[in-house]
């Protein structure tokens, strides 16, 4: 009996492991997205960076994604597709705004208002359970985030509503996400991505187009590439875990993203943030604990 007990406590221990991994990169990939589409929008247009991002992202699938197109023909739920991806795609357009106008710790502060909308979609479709682990971290990031952007203080620019829209549109495609991820790989899940939403783009940008220049190449697969992996990254981590224990853990790119700004443009940074961010790390490490118990027992 001692010799098989471990055996069965390594599965679930094992993919909590492998879904932590797997948001750490997803992590790392957005704030990459992030700075190549702040750069490309230096020249570009907002609806051209979409679409260079998507055109990116297809030449990938086309090099890479052969293997999955027994899968794409079936056309699995592609309603469910198709609606993830509109919602996403405005979703991503606010956002991208906000990455242009407002300093980049700010953009993912405000865009972490999105776990309540996970938790609250999350129970109403697809009825997981809001334990208190995951209530108290969501709670505890939460304050992180109000810590470091100190709502009427420092955060007083209209774009900010224009990223909390895209918080709110980022919550549902979260959730439209997990229910793909419980028939539809993860790699379908980003090719369908691709293949709605480079139509989209392009159509967008022909209401505002500008010169492209070589000089945009290099960014243009910084955002293209790392939006690729941090959606890929992030099924992957969602086909693991549950949507309220990803998106505690997701806090932690609030205080990754200040780091960025404040090394690559001189954004300002004080001990507020840091703060915040002791605050959002305290919280996940509580739910990431108890998670693991839970998976052990």
């Amino acid at each position: 009996m001692s010799k098989t007990s471990p055996s069965k406590q390594d599965g679930p221990r094992t993919e909590f492991a492998k879904g932590l991994l797997w948001m750490g990169i997803s992590m790392l990939s957005f704030i990459g997205m992030s700075v190549g589409s702040r750069e490309l929008a230096a020249t570009l247009s907002i609806q051209q960076v979409l679409f260079f991002r998507a055109i990116v992202g297809l030449m990938v699938i086309l090099a890479v994604g052969r293997a999955l197109l027994p899968e794409l023909r079936g056309g699995k739920l592609i309603r469910l597709h198709v609606m993830r991806n509109v919602v996403h795609f405005l979703a991503q357009y606010l956002w991208t705004i906000g990455v242009v106008m407002l300093p980049l710790a700010s953009v993912f502060a405000l865009e972490f208002t999105m776990p309540i909308w996970v938790a609250v979609f999350a129970f109403l479709l697809l009825k997981e359970k809001l334990t208190p682990p995951r209530i108290a971290a969501t709670i505890g990031g939460f304050i992180g985030v109000l810590v470091i952007i100190r709502p009427g203080i420092g955060m007083v620019d209209p774009t900010a509503g224009l990223v909390l829209m895209a918080a709110a549109g980022y919550g549902l495609s979260l959730i439209f996400v997990k229910q793909l991820t419980r028939e539809v790989s993860p790699g379908a899940i980003v090719v369908w991505m691709i293949l709605i939403q480079l139509p989209l783009g392009f159509l967008a940008s022909l209401m505002d187009w500008r010169p492209v220049s070589f000089s945009d190449i290099p960014w243009m697969l910084v955002a293209g590439l790392g939006a690729l992996a941090a959606h890929y990254s992030q099924a992957q981590a969602l086909k693991r875990l549950d949507a309220s224990v990803v998106m505690p853990i997701d806090f932690l790119r609030v205080p990754m993203a200040a780091l960025v700004g404040y090394y690559a443009y001189a954004e300002a940074i004080d001990l507020w943030v840091f703060l915040g961010g002791a605050i959002i790390l305290f919280s996940n490490y509580r739910a990431v604990m108890a998670e693991r118990r839970a998976a052990i027992a």
